[in-house]
């Protein structure tokens, strides 16, 4: 049975996950790199006087780039793991502020960050569809979320992707402000 995705073309439903998802999480790496494109050279380490109203993490944008990436890795590839091997896991929240600095965010190089991103990114998709409805279902508890689904982790990681577009977008809109 075809389906059609969000651009109108036609699909084969080869996943559990519905095409809308299965289409933004696919997509979302381009995206991410387009709306950080976006962000003149000079203020990508640049941070605003106040954070207040930010949809995502109060991170410059190099650092919200190195927040997704490492997020994917760490964070939804540990969590869909341990959800699909283990009963019911409690699953981690990873605090992002520390390992910003730990892993030296500011001064991270943006090819390098996305190419990382581009090879998890692709590792999710393709975990994800190959899930069944069984897997889907399986339980975890997430730290700051509470009881949840596999199904549930992969809508959350496409709202977090969501956040940090929209990130982006806010920082742009403070850059201009700042001009």
């Amino acid at each position: 049975m075809s389906t059609f995705t969000p651009d109108g073309s036609p699909a084969y439903r080869t996943s559990s996950i519905d095409a809308t998802t299965l289409s933004a999480l696919t997509n979302f790496p381009q995206q991410l790199e387009a709306h950080f494109a976006a962000i003149p050279a000079e203020f990508r380490n640049w941070s605003p006087p106040s954070w207040e109203g930010v949809p995502s993490e109060p991170f410059t944008p190099i650092e919200q780039i190195c927040h997704v990436r490492d997020i994917e890795i760490d964070g939804y590839h540990v969590r869909f793991h341990r959800t699909l091997t283990e009963s019911n896991p409690t699953l981690a929240s990873i605090e992002s502020e520390s390992l910003a600095k730990e892993r030296f965010y500011a001064t991270s190089d943006a090819s390098a960050v996305f190419a990382e991103f581009r090879e998890a990114r692709a590792k999710t998709v393709e975990l994800i569809s190959d899930l069944t409805p069984e897997h889907l279902a399986r339980t975890a508890v997430f730290e700051g979320y509470g009881a949840l689904s596999l199904r549930s982790l992969v809508h959350y990681l496409c709202s977090h992707d969501q956040q940090h577009l929209a990130g982006l977008q806010w920082l742009l809109g403070k850059i201009e402000a700042s001009r």
